[in-house]
């Protein structure tokens, strides 16, 4: 076999292991199977680290928080302590890999990728496309840093976000305990479908629609991309100036590196000075015909070899790489072991009695409902309180809602609801609960400068949450996670007697 055959053979191993490497992660950061069998979201303590791709929150497989979804958070907060954590985490994945991320471990992209598979005619780069790469700045700034401020909303999740509805909303619906979220929210679902199908759409003709004139997370990494030691380097002294590799590049870049490249390493086939790699710093993670710098100095940058040498070479790196592959398979078990198996937090909810924990005195406060009455926790004493924090744009907690309304019908006054919505204005939240049909006679209140937040949740907003206290003014239950009814009425019940 000629050396010229060898060569087309290695090169096109190149998409195949990125193909496996997006593949990888998006496993590992999805590899909670418990949640796709019960229907329910992991909020064990893992959810509080950023993963380094766009990957919903909400999506049962989902053991890490979206980057994304972490921001406009902790900006919408009142309390920035989180902002400075997230914006650290996500510096911090900038610094060290910029847009590899979103050509190697971004679920979302693997999934445009796979859709662009589909054969249909396709829509090359052109000036417009170019242009309109520039839109992700403008919807970064827009609806993941302005409205989050100003309204306290997570505005990229809420009205764009497909990873929402494709991982999170029918990932539940994979479970048929959640079919009442095709109605709940009505309005809110049906705008993000038709942009999902949109989407879908656009990425069948255009190569990563979303990822180039969308994703506020690329964006983000984009500014990063020059500077990260990983990502594909142009070797100026091998350059022939062709320009092959910008013209074949699906993406809109107009040179190997800048703020559009993802750094996927597919201009390394297509330059045949062999002056394109893949690095990390000083280390070839990927070359011209496979091989590493020592391979290549073992073999003679200019000299030729035989086939036996040369085999020789690329035997010792397809070694290295099983034993890579090995190690990665190993902490992907691990992974789905811990999650699905030994996480404690596998035990909270169900109506398990064990999710009661220590009593501990309630912080007091007092907050203005969304019906004109102030609510006193003091005033209360001698009935169960229940608090259930939620959003208009968190899909499971007004999934939920209804079962705190069954339970304040059925417990009549033994029991007192109270559903404080998470930073929103009160004629929004009322116009919401009118348009989908949610509980109308709950007991809602709003919580704009997150006092109650700050004394019942968590380090981060991840939503539902619900908060039990007993007639005697002790905290019995405090989780993040969502409920059925059956659940509350068992948490509920013991505070009664």
């Amino acid at each position: 076999m000629s050396g010229e055959k060898k060569k087309g053979i290695s090169r096109s191993r190149i998409p195949f292991k990125r193909k496996c490497v997006q593949l990888y992660a998006a496993l590992l950061v999805n590899c909670n199977i418990r949640g796709f069998i019960t229907g329910r979201i992991y909020t064990g303590k893992a959810k509080n680290i950023c993963v380094p791709g766009l990957n919903c929150y909400s999506c049962p497989g989902a053991v890490g928080a979206c980057p994304l979804g972490s921001l406009q958070n902790a900006l919408g907060a009142q309390d920035h302590t989180a902002f400075f954590y997230v914006l650290g985490i996500l510096g911090l994945f900038g610094l060290l890999l910029g847009r590899t991320i979103c050509g190697w471990l971004c679920p979302v992209g693997l999934i445009q990728e796979l859709i662009h598979k589909i054969p249909t005619p396709k829509i090359g780069r052109s000036r417009i496309t170019r242009a309109l790469s520039w839109l992700k700045y403008v919807i970064l700034a827009g609806t993941a840093v302005l409205i989050p401020l100003l309204a306290g909303d997570p505005g990229f999740c809420k009205y764009i976000c497909p990873a929402g509805i494709f991982e999170g909303a029918f990932g539940l619906l994979l479970n048929g305990t959640n079919a009442e979220l095709l109605t709940l929210p009505r309005e809110l679902f049906t705008n993000k479908l038709i942009i999902l199908f949109i989407l879908f759409l656009l990425c069948v003709f255009i190569f990563r629609a979303f990822c180039r004139f969308i994703c506020p997370l690329g964006a983000l990494y984009s500014f990063f991309n020059r500077i990260s030691p990983v990502g594909v380097r142009v070797d100026r002294e091998k350059c022939t100036g062709c320009g092959v590799c910008v013209t074949k590049c699906r993406m809109d870049v107009r040179r190997v590196g800048d703020r559009e490249c993802i750094n996927c390493g597919e201009c390394i086939d297509v330059c045949a000075a062999g002056a394109i790699s893949l690095k990390a710093g000083k280390i070839v993670l990927m070359a011209n015909e496979g091989r590493t710098a020592n391979c290549r100095a073992r073999e003679g940058a200019e000299a030729k070899t035989d086939d036996k040498q040369a085999g020789g070479c690329r035997g010792g790196m397809k070694k290295r790489s099983l034993i890579a592959w090995g190690i990665a398979l190993l902490i992907l078990a691990g992974a789905a072991v811990y999650f699905n198996f030994l996480d404690p937090s596998i035990e909270r909810g169900g109506g398990d009695p064990s999710v009661i924990i220590e009593k501990a005195d309630a912080p007091g406060f007092a907050i203005q409902q969304m019906d004109g009455e102030q609510f006193a926790l003091q005033e209360h004493r001698g009935q169960v309180v229940v608090i259930n924090y939620w959003a208009t744009w968190c899909v499971p907690c007004c999934r939920e809602l209804p079962y705190f309304d069954r339970l304040q019908r059925e417990l009549g006054d033994d029991v007192y609801v109270l559903c404080i919505h998470h930073s929103m204005e009160t004629d929004d939240v009322a116009a919401f609960i009118a348009r989908e049909g949610l509980p109308p006679e709950l007991h809602y209140a709003r919580d704009t400068d997150d006092a109650v937040w700050d004394m019942y949740g968590t380090e981060n907003t991840v939503l539902p949450r619900t908060v039990i206290i007993d007639r005697e003014g002790k905290i019995i239950y405090a989780e993040t996670d969502s409920v059925t009814y059956e659940e509350l009425l068992s948490l509920v019940s013991p505070a009664l007697r």
